[in-house]
């Protein structure tokens, strides 16, 4: 295995600036991609279904064309941080914050995007207040390179790898849906109540609503775990894996912690994220934080029905509708919250309802933590891949 200067091997350039709005197309020309879209393309997005622009307009503004197989990322701004490494299925203009590298005859494009994903782009930016990478720096990468024959074993055997995280993720997203699923199958459609439930608002199945604390949290001291409005996804699940730490007295203790079986939800947060809800399943409990409200339901509830309602399609369509911009940030306050309308089925087929979600709540688990799993040894493989430890000439 020999090893060789990537500029030797490649070709290394940025693109051009964004076109303004009205110069795009949605159904001519190629597809145009920015540093924001390297995120959903690299989670399945077709490219093809990005804005276009028109050959006309590209050649007025000189703008950078680059083939099918061209691997890119971005080289300028925070984005540099995500390490998204993308291989281009279809010929594309590219903004300038974005690095791309045509590969020759001597390199695979599968085995130099392979190659980035274990040797991340941020690894060359100098100053990470500021990322950014030169293209003379990518240029000078040394590339190990083992013949044309080997390249393609490489990327077959990481490429099948992979396939297996992506189908892993697709089970966990379908059980995502399986729940809106059987909360439409069990109580229809919010939105038409075709079951004729009684009708009533948030409040009438709540107990009590409170609002976060608003104290400085710190990043490795303090007792409780404290959530976030990031701990809460879209979906109305938990991702702790950013969580800090606070203190709290004795009376805070009440106020402040979340306990299994309870509700969270975000009130601040930008237009299309605010109201993201989730029901706490955890045994031990949390603290959490000034932007998330505490709702306790009542007899007549159970929080697992309350957030399926407010994460089905229509709830989210209504907390939309109701969020108030407020200096940048939308809101809706705890007293809003309660005035949601809501229809209102029997107590015991919310807990049946609930039941069925524990069920699927424990499958995804179990699937995540394989996910974890899969990750871990595909990024070894990778490693040793590119050590030359799987396939020697």
């Amino acid at each position: 295995m020999m090893k060789i200067k990537l500029k030797k091997i490649a070709k290394v350039l940025s693109g051009s600036t964004a076109p303004k709005d009205n110069e795009f197309s949605e159904n001519n020309g190629k597809p145009f991609i920015r540093a924001g879209h390297l995120e959903e393309l690299c989670n399945g997005k077709s490219l093809m279904e990005l804005p276009k622009i028109e050959e006309s307009v590209a050649q007025n503004r000189k703008m950078v064309l680059v083939p099918e197989n061209t691997i890119l990322f971005a080289k300028s701004g925070m984005s540099i941080l995500k390490n998204r490494v993308y291989k281009t299925t279809h010929e594309a203009y590219i903004v300038n914050h974005l690095a791309a590298i045509i590969c020759s005859n001597e390199i695979e494009p599968d085995y130099l995007y392979y190659f980035f994903r274990a040797n991340p782009p941020s690894r060359l930016v100098l100053d990470s207040s500021y990322p950014s990478i030169r293209l003379s720096d990518i240029g000078e990468i040394d590339i190990d390179l083992p013949s044309k024959a080997i390249q393609k074993k490489i990327s077959k055997l990481l490429k099948q790898a992979e396939e297996i995280i992506f189908k892993r993720k697709a089970q966990i997203e379908a059980l995502d849906q399986l729940t809106q699923s059987v909360f439409l199958e069990v109580f229809g459609d919010p939105a038409t109540n075709p079951k004729k439930w009684p009708m009533g608002f948030i409040k009438d199945l709540a107990l009590k609503t409170q609002y976060g604390t608003s104290k400085k949290a710190s990043e490795d001291t303090g007792k409780y775990p404290i959530l976030r409005m990031n701990n809460i996804t879209y979906e109305g699940h938990w991702d702790l894996t950013d969580l800090k730490y606070v203190d709290l007295d004795d009376k805070e203790v009440e106020k402040y912690l979340v306990h299994k079986g309870e509700l969270l939800f975000n009130r601040t947060n930008s237009k299309e994220l605010v109201g993201k809800t989730a029901v706490y399943r955890f045994e031990k409990p949390m603290a959490f934080a000034g932007y998330l409200v505490k709702v306790i339901p009542n007899e007549k509830a159970n929080a697992e029905f309350i957030s399926a309602y407010l994460n089905s399609k229509y709830g989210k369509s209504i907390l939309f509708s109701m969020a108030k911009n407020i200096v940048g940030m939308a809101n809706i306050n705890a007293e809003e919250l309660k005035s949601i309308k809501i229809y209102i089925p029997p107590k015991q087929l919310q807990d049946q309802f609930a039941e069925i979600v524990q069920k699927i709540e424990s499958q995804r688990e179990l699937f995540k933590k394989g996910l974890v799993e899969l990750e871990k040894n595909f990024n070894s493989l990778m490693q040793r891949a590119f050590k030359g430890e799987l396939f020697n000439d």
